[in-house]
């Protein structure tokens, strides 16, 4: 494994392992590479990055573009650790990094940054073409089993066990969800039993559970809740307005994700959360009773309750489903059921569901570099690691600086 050539043309003696070909491993590999390493990556699943892939199919959301402390906020626990990960790669960073793979970025109307052609497809190709040039090797469809007796680490390939020295390994194994793309947690009792601490993996950016009624999933599952502000009963900081889908469980989507750690908090300490939805988030509470109190001659409720408020058939059906029906006839008590509609919450949807998970090695088993303090030469990065972030860009954006600190460290040692 030693003496191939580094990009500089001298011979590269120090050689990196990196395990798991996703965002945050490939960033590893690259970033080594580029400091004089030889690298090898390793990958269970057959093709490299699925989880990528299939979360580009909607458009690539790499990064955000908001300001540098709204940005770090959005780590909430773990900020003032992912904040130098940020400064050695941040989002700057990561926007010319794809311009030089010829996918320049543009930012989208809610601040949200894709690449001009906004696929994750070619972006990936042309990325790992450059890594193969530049002299990356890849074997895929070689699962990690821990460590031989030799200190070498132990995979199982179609061909049978093979093992690899290195001189630094890089573990870039993914959390919990998405199981079939090769994130399935495997290596949680390969690191446990080396006496490495772990907090327990949990859904995030998850949907939620609760118990509508027969009538209102007939009638409305799969609907999109659009133009409405989510906040757990009694927070002071609500999300952002925005949408989300009615489903046959519950609820999900964008404005449920960006408050699922304090919802999933709440069920696990309470054994609910209580929800409260802001169905006209645009209107404010005096207009609302106001436009009630007029009266409604011959209509009836629902069609007068339609035509002063200007809710749409869901937000009708949610009033009626949450609300006893003499409340929505009082225009005060109406007005206040529009601006904090009680939902109650039972549980996240299942992980694998999620679109990431919070858990993983804790924070503070890693010093600066990402090394584990308790197995010198192992270092970590991406979602294996104990920290979550809202989607918009942040999820991606901290797998590939985790990476790039990752690696840099692993080459240098």
């Amino acid at each position: 494994m030693k003496g191939q050539p580094g990009p500089s043309g001298i011979d590269a003696t120090h050689h990196v392992l990196v395990v798991g070909a996703g965002p945050a491993g490939l960033m590893a590999a690259e970033t080594a590479r580029r400091a004089g390493a030889s690298v090898t990556v390793c990958e269970q699943m057959a093709s490299p990055a699925r989880k990528f892939l299939i979360a580009g199919k909607g458009g690539l959301n790499l990064t955000h573009s908001e300001d540098v402390e709204a940005f770090v906020g959005r780590y909430r626990e773990a900020a003032h650790r992912v904040r130098t990960w940020l400064a050695a790669f941040g989002p700057a960073d990561l926007r010319q990094w794809a311009s030089d793979l010829g996918y320049p970025t543009v930012i989208g109307s809610s601040g949200r940054v894709f690449p001009h052609d906004y696929k994750a497809g070619p972006l990936l190709r042309a990325w790992l073409r450059r890594l193969r040039h530049e002299g990356v090797r890849f074997h895929f469809q070689w699962r990690w089993c821990g460590w031989h007796d030799s200190g070498a680490l132990a995979f199982a390939t179609p061909a049978g066990e093979e093992r690899i020295r290195a001189d630094a390994v890089i573990l870039a194994l993914g959390g919990m969800s998405w199981a079939k793309l090769g994130s399935d947690g495997r290596w949680l009792p390969l690191l446990a039993a080396r006496g490495i601490a772990l907090a327990p993996f949990a859904p995030s950016n998850c949907g939620f559970e609760c118990a509508w009624s027969a009538h209102l999933v007939e009638r409305h599952a799969g609907s999109p809740l659009k133009s409405v502000r989510l906040a757990l009963a009694g927070d002071p900081d609500p999300g952002p307005k925005g949408e989300c889908v009615v489903t046959a469980h519950g609820l999900e989507g964008s404005a449920i994700y960006a408050i699922s750690p304090r919802l999933r908090a709440a069920i696990a300490r309470e054994g609910r959360a209580e929800l409260r939805i802001d169905l006209a988030p645009d209107r404010s509470s005096e207009t609302l009773v106001a436009a009630l109190a007029k009266p409604r001659g011959k209509r009836t409720l629902g069609e007068h309750l339609r035509r002063v408020t200007g809710l749409d058939r869901l937000k009708l059906s949610l009033l009626h489903e949450c609300m006893p029906r003499a409340s929505l006839g009082d225009p005060d008590s109406c007005a206040a059921a529009i601006k904090s509609l009680p939902v109650s919450l039972t549980a996240t949807r299942p992980i694998d569901e999620a679109i990431s998970c919070a858990g993983g090695v804790r924070l503070d088993e890693l010093d600066d570099g990402l090394q584990l303090r308790r197995l010198p030469g192992v270092w970590c990065a991406g979602e294996m690691i104990d920290w979550e972030a809202p989607t918009g860009g942040y999820l991606l954006t901290a797998c590939f600086a985790s990476g790039f600190v990752a690696g840099r460290a692993a080459a240098r040692t």
